[in-house]
């Protein structure tokens, strides 16, 4: 059943944000910050392993590059469309909304919790690939992989940010669904390059989720999604 991988990711998300909530109040704070540091840098390297993975090639036993004016134009005219839009903010405002609507006034990191968990799991390769795998052929591998992953990181995250957390399952469940829905619709246009190419700027991504988490950072990764739209306009022109 196509759109089976994304509800189980949205479930997993739902349990493992349960979970962390439980465990909340029995963890000190430097076990939590141990936990946000190491997930982090898990994060990091995901986004790495990712990245490198659409940057570079290796032919005759020789390493070489591809793919970094693509990169380069996906960043910066991403970051442009992005800023202009404010997407970040937007996202900040959703939680807002959503922290007034479940009245958590005493939840002072709803909001942090709310956007940091949403682009931890909405962004990167196995969210791209995985949808577009679950709608094209039905296979749900990938996303089950990373429903596993994704229960164990919304899990850390809801022991340090609280409720917020468990309302990534809205946008991940949207955006999610909503590559798969297009897949299914245009299964005969995408080409295995432009996977790759989606694939490799959400790991750029990732990557800078990573940053933040591990330490601290202040990337506004939020508006830097629309980069994710240069490799669809550069495969048709």
């Amino acid at each position: 059943m196509k759109g089976l991988g994304t509800l189980v990711n949205v479930l997993a998300v739902l349990a493992g944000s349960g979970l962390g909530m439980l465990i909340k109040t029995g963890l000190k704070r430097r076990f939590r910050d141990i936990l946000m540091q190491a997930c982090g840098i898990a994060t990091i390297f995901l986004g790495i392993s990712g990245a490198l993975a659409g940057l570079l090639k290796v032919e005759n036993g020789a390493v070489s590059t591809q793919n970094t004016m693509l990169l380069i134009f996906s960043l910066v005219l991403g970051g442009l469309a992005g800023e202009a839009l404010n997407i970040e903010a937007g996202m900040e405002a959703l939680g807002g909304r959503l922290k007034r609507l479940v009245r958590d006034k005493s939840d002072s990191r709803f909001v942090d919790g709310f956007v940091t968990a949403s682009l931890v799991i909405c962004v990167g390769a196995m969210a791209i690939v995985g949808s577009i795998q679950d709608g094209l052929t039905g296979d749900h591998t990938l996303l089950f992989s990373k429903s596993l992953l994704d229960f164990v990181i919304v899990m850390v995250f809801a022991a340090t940010f609280g409720l917020g957390v468990m309302f990534s399952a809205l946008p991940l469940g949207i955006l999610q669904g909503g590559i798969t829905l297009a897949a299914a619709l245009v299964a005969g246009f995408l080409s295995e390059a432009l996977i790759s190419d989606l694939s490799c700027v959400g790991s750029v991504l990732i990557f800078c989720v990573g940053l933040n988490v591990a330490f601290n950072a202040k990337i506004r990764v939020g508006n830097l999604l629309p980069a994710l739209l240069v490799p669809v306009l550069w495969a048709l022109f």
